[in-house]
């Protein structure tokens, strides 16, 4: 059955679950479950809370089942959903932090500075270490989160979810040419700031 629903589109499995076949909201899940994970992961850097949006991401499908456009893209649907979860949690957070701005900035409550739990968790050798495949994928994760929000929210978009420019403007109310000016924007960042791997890159292709 799996294997039968693997050749199937989102939007005919959408279609089959509003028709109460429950199989096919399974399928969904796998195959959506983990893309949306990491697009979310992205945007507000907590595993344990983005565990927890695509939760409601997938109940969300659920409730609103009932409407959804059988012309319409359903990873376009599932991110806009799963996108306003995103800022929903990170204008709460922002919140807290304001209310928190009495606190020490930065600081444990032992005292021990953000820049030191960084620096204590960094393995001594890591300057002296080989240039893997691993430390690059990890740089160019990095580099992702290090773009201005706009920009890695329209990167994400396009390169993990696949969504169309056209869509990306609707789903963030802005004109397709800014969206697309975003994303060179980003494009361009993440290519300075791994310029130094681009021959080790190229040596591995």
């Amino acid at each position: 059955m799996a294997s039968e629903q693997s050749d199937v589109t989102d939007e005919v499995l959408m279609m089959q679950f509003q028709g109460g076949d429950q199989a096919a909201f399974a399928a969904l899940v796998r195959r959506h479950k983990t893309p949306i994970f990491n697009f979310v992961l992205r945007q507000i850097h907590s595993p344990s809370n983005a565990e927890d949006i695509v939760q409601e991401v997938f109940v969300r499908v659920v409730q609103k089942a009932a409407t959804f456009k059988h012309e319409a893209r359903f990873t376009t649907w599932a991110y806009s959903i799963a996108r306003n979860l995103c800022i929903d949690h990170l204008r709460k957070m922002s919140l807290r932090r304001h209310a928190s701005l009495d606190q020490a900035s930065g600081r444990d409550p032992d005292g021990q500075a953000l820049a030191d739990r960084v620096a204590d968790q960094r393995p001594a050798t890591a300057a002296d270490r080989a240039l893997t495949s691993t430390d690059i994928g990890e740089r160019i994760v990095g580099a992702v989160e290090a773009l201005p929000p706009e920009q890695r929210e329209v990167f994400l978009l396009r390169q993990v979810a696949k969504i169309p420019f056209k869509e990306i403007a609707d789903m963030t109310g802005v004109p397709e040419n800014t969206v697309k000016s975003r994303m060179r924007y980003a494009l361009e960042r993440l290519q300075d700031a791994l310029s130094e791997y681009e021959d080790y890159a190229r040596a591995l292709r």
